[in-house]
């Protein structure tokens, strides 16, 4: 399996035409269709679905099409890790996951440090939830990740962030919830609610409410804030988050309460075991452990 040949599947893919994706590659089409041909004859199934205007990925054409995208993806950061360690001045491009916390304000000092001294190294840094970075991170896609909760520590050398956030619900300013100093379980009983998906793939909330996910008034998930605090102004529901995310001070249309018993959430900023680190990465890591031993 050629990698030129992954680049004009995924050319496909994205055209859902073999026509247009051969002008975008400038090939013909009859020299397009065969090298797609040859692909599937290669693996033995059937990746395209071909219909009069359009095609359509098989399930194993969707398998081969996101594992096509992460080999493009790793080869491209091996290349500019090798082309980087030749330079006398450290440079090239470091990979962070990490899901919304305040606590990224650490690493992003880190980031400036590392800056400071190393102007070619660069950041590249993607959002998710715990479980969507911590895949990427395992399959070498990113250098490092700050997750909540636990870590397979057989897989990852992990260091604990030295603060703890604090989970509570959001809502409206003029909501008559927000004359509550604190929220209990029974406050929010039967009331819409807006989870972001984090938490329920960990149950957290789930946990502290003593309820199953089917006895909750769920009306909305979310994987960022920003888009959760949209939904409450619009009375969705209440969005449970964590503390310092959206600014509620002063002529905020928001309200923060914290939940009572209190809950808050571990963080760790983790790095896959036994990975041979790019100069850049390893600069930023012994950054970032320096900053947060100080912290502690």
């Amino acid at each position: 399996m050629e990698l030129r040949v992954l680049q004009y599947f995924l050319a496909v893919a994205r055209e859902e035409s073999i026509t247009k994706a051969a002008a975008s590659l400038h090939l013909s089409q009859p020299t397009l269709s065969r090298q797609i041909k040859d692909l599937e004859d290669e693996l033995g199934k059937k990746l395209l679905i071909r219909e009069a205007r359009k095609v359509t990925l098989t399930d194993e054409g969707i398998l081969l099409k996101n594992r096509a995208e992460e080999i493009l993806q790793l080869v491209h950061r091996t290349e500019n890790d090798i082309t980087s360690s030749n330079a006398e001045e450290i440079s090239g491009k470091v990979y962070l996951g990490a899901g919304e916390t305040d606590a990224f304000r650490l690493l992003t000092q880190a980031e400036k440090q590392v800056q400071e001294e190393h102007t070619g190294i660069s950041f590249d840094v993607i959002s998710g939830g715990s479980a969507d970075i911590t895949e990427k991170l395992d399959r070498g896609l990113i250098d490092f990740a700050l997750v909540f909760g636990s870590v397979d520590s057989s897989k990852f050398n992990m260091v604990r962030m030295p603060v703890e956030e604090k989970w509570g619900v959001l809502m409206r300013r003029d909501d008559p919830m927000a004359k509550l100093k604190k929220i209990h379980p029974k406050d929010i009983a039967g009331k819409p609610l807006i989870l972001s998906k984090t938490s329920l793939e960990d149950g957290i909330l789930l946990n502290w409410m003593h309820q199953d996910l089917n006895q909750v008034n769920l009306r909305a998930t979310y994987n960022l804030i920003y888009n959760g605090s949209r939904m409450v102004l619009e009375d969705i529901g209440y969005a449970f988050t964590i503390d310092h995310l959206i600014n509620v001070t002063g002529d905020s249309e928001f309200v923060f309460r914290p939940l009572d018993p209190s809950l808050t959430a571990e963080m760790h900023f983790i790095w896959k075991k036994y990975q041979v680190l790019s100069k850049a990465a390893q600069c930023y890591l012994d950054c970032v452990l320096q900053l947060l031993q100080r912290e502690s």
